[in-house]
């Protein structure tokens, strides 16, 4: 990024979302003047509307409206996509699929607009099944995604878009750079609807239970499936070392550590300063048994790894949705 003139423009998609959001503010914030937001939903669902950022309401599945998002733009961060927590790609797999038209269109803007360098957000949901039916998963390297056979739906449209990026540069010379991102979580996400990821349900579940005096919370499945979790912060350092980087092949941006669901709801307890009873739906939507992130490319090649300690980001996360939902306000 360093190449790169402060008034150049930068464009992210998918930027009135969750990581869309911090990375646009990020980006303000390091004193880029020409940021470009774009993103479907009207204004006011924006996770985050920075009046600095020229914000465009544009439908990305359209070919014109990835054009005029493209126009004039030097670098573009394509993070836009229909997706939600494991209760909602596993219910719209038709739409998380048709996300491959905001990529595909996005990366013939890039090319005809002559962008100089592409990035694609990819995802964990990529990686082989078979290889995360263990809790005590081995960690996942980038050379599992393949022989593929990614979560359903979601991890195909991923895992696709990968590839769609791998051929813009042999075929065009497009500069492309990926990141698998795994388990993002922080202040300004999706915390209700149907959309929200574990960290974030978990957090309001906890509130819901103190402010109802029920006690008692719901968790999907055995509470024993495996995840590693990244505060959003360090998913964006992580995104913007990715793009100025070297690597044409994509790189797992996760944390290492692995905690149980059970632990999660542990350290929200601990913040919330109470114990509840933990009633558990193994009919629920619960994904695969354990997955974690393999960081040894990453840190061989850009010295990054996540700098927030799980309890401190989940403790951030946990005020700004108790704020939130005591305020009346809610974010899907």
């Amino acid at each position: 990024m360093n190449d790169l003139a402060r008034d150049d423009v930068v464009l992210v998609t998918g930027g009135g979302g969750f990581i869309g959001g911090h990375l646009v503010a990020d980006l303000l914030k390091s004193g880029f003047r020409a940021v470009r937001a774009v993103d479907c939903k009207p204004f006011p669902e924006w996770h985050q509307l920075l009046p600095q950022a020229d914000n465009l309401q544009l439908d990305l599945r359209e070919a014109g409206a990835c054009r005029k998002a493209a126009d004039g733009a030097r670098y573009i961060f394509n993070l836009a996509a229909d997706m939600g927590g494991m209760g909602f790609i596993e219910a719209h797999k038709a739409d998380c699929m048709l996300s491959v038209l905001i990529n595909t269109n996005m990366l013939l803007a890039a090319r005809d607009c002559r962008v100089e360098r592409y990035f694609f957000s990819s995802s964990a949901c990529v990686y082989a099944a078979y290889k995360q039916t263990d809790p005590k998963v081995t960690p996942l390297k980038e050379e599992d995604a393949y022989p593929a056979m990614p979560e359903d739906g979601y991890g195909w449209e991923k895992l696709f878009s990968e590839r769609m990026c791998r051929h813009f540069f042999e075929d065009y010379g497009l500069v492309t750079r990926v990141a698998r991102y795994h388990n993002v979580y922080g202040p300004h996400g999706t915390y209700d609807g149907g959309r929200e990821k574990a960290p974030a349900a978990i957090c309001r579940k906890v509130i819901e239970a103190k402010q109802s005096g029920s006690n008692e919370i719901e968790i999907w499945g055995s509470g024993e499936q495996t995840r590693s979790f990244m505060y959003v912060d360090d998913c964006v350092k992580g995104t913007l070392d990715i793009m100025g980087s070297d690597i044409r092949e994509p790189l797992n941006l996760g944390s290492s550590r692995l905690v149980t669901i059970n632990q999660l709801v542990d350290i929200v307890e601990g913040i919330a300063g109470t114990k509840l009873r933990r009633r558990y739906n193994l009919a629920a939507p619960r994904g695969v048994n354990g997955r974690n992130s393999d960081n040894t490319l990453i840190k061989r090649h850009l010295g990054w790894e996540p700098s927030t300690p799980l309890e401190s980001g989940l403790e951030t996360t946990y005020r700004w949705i108790h704020d939130m939902m005591a305020a009346g306000r809610l974010v899907r």
